[in-house]
């Protein structure tokens, strides 16, 4: 695909292949790897407001971040105007110059909460949270879905009251609430979405591949790219994108092990990287065998050990 800087306020990205705000994975070290291997801008994992008001521990170790990750935006959700001007200005997300607010997440417990995607179906509130944060002097982008469902779908009209309420860029996942990650992308309500803004318009869902990402571009016509789950299966699907030299899988593995013990105790160093080493080798003959094995590890020499069983004649 064609790479381009992307001017978000007043922050210029290095290209227009992003990584998606994924729960439970885009950690430190996993954006860190990205960031490595060429995305362009890295998202936290989703924030909770409530959660930054009320000084959760949690929530704050999801915004760890350092000068070797380069820059980062932080994701949040809510419903409250308020409370989410709070986080915005919170110190946890002063490292981070860029705030991007949830409004796709499709989770029925956040939905039920009218946060994520159900803030689709109230734009008047969903302007006053963005009008809300944009007095925190942070750069504000929004995230959402072109819809519900088929019969609802609003994504022009929802695009131009976020650039209206000043959001600086837009990232539309092209499926509905109701169709969660599954089903094909609408390119056409992204297309009608980038036609009826000036602000920049990624565009979200089903990239896999490079080719992907050119049809998605050359459909909708947004200025750039969200990768999402293909990251969890490959992270240098980001060098395929951006020209950015690969290296080999235990390679990549070795040093997403070692960012993460840097940054984590031991325990989830050996819980995130069974995940993680379970995606990578989806597909591998054998993998089932190795699977088996490494969600018996216990520790992280012994993940790195399969790990180099598993590839080392790669």
């Amino acid at each position: 695909m064609r790479l381009k800087p992307i001017t978000i306020g007043d922050f210029t990205t290095k290209n227009n292949v992003f990584l998606a705000p994924l729960a439970g994975y885009t950690n430190y070290p996993f954006r860190r790897l990205c960031h490595a291997y060429g995305a362009g801008l890295c998202y936290t994992e989703m924030v909770s407001a409530k959660g930054l008001k009320y000084g959760s521990e949690n929530t704050k170790e999801l915004l760890y971040t350092d000068k070797n990750e380069g820059v980062c935006a932080a994701q949040i959700f809510g419903s409250n105007p308020l409370i989410l001007r709070a986080a915005c200005e919170d110190e946890s997300l002063a490292p981070f110059p860029i705030i991007d607010i949830n409004m796709g997440c499709p989770v029925p417990k956040i939905y039920k909460n009218g946060e994520g995607s159900a803030l689709l179906e109230n734009p008047v509130l969903a302007e006053n949270i963005v009008k809300e944060c944009v007095k925190s002097g942070k750069i504000i982008t929004v995230k959402f879905r072109i819809g519900i469902d088929d019969s609802r779908l609003i994504t022009a009209e929802f695009a131009r009251r976020m650039e209206g309420a000043g959001a600086s860029l837009i990232t539309i996942h092209g499926r509905t609430k109701e169709k969660v990650y599954a089903g094909e992308v609408n390119y056409q309500e992204i297309a009608a979405a980038k036609s009826a803004v000036k602000i920049p318009v990624i565009a979200n869902g089903g990239v896999f591949s490079n080719a992907d990402a050119e049809k998605l571009i050359n459909e909708t016509g947004a200025d750039g790219v969200m990768v999402a789950r293909a990251a969890l299966f490959d992270p240098q699907i980001f060098c395929a994108l951006t020209n950015t030299p690969a290296e080999s899988r235990l390679e990549m593995f070795k040093k997403q092990l070692k960012w993460t013990r840097q940054v984590c105790d031991e325990r989830f160093v050996v819980v995130f990287m069974r995940k993680m080493a379970a995606f990578y080798i989806k597909g591998m003959r054998g993998a089932a065998g190795y699977k088996d094995r490494l969600f018996k590890a216990q520790t992280a020499e012994e993940i790195l050990s399969i790990a180099e069983e598993m590839w080392i004649n790669e």
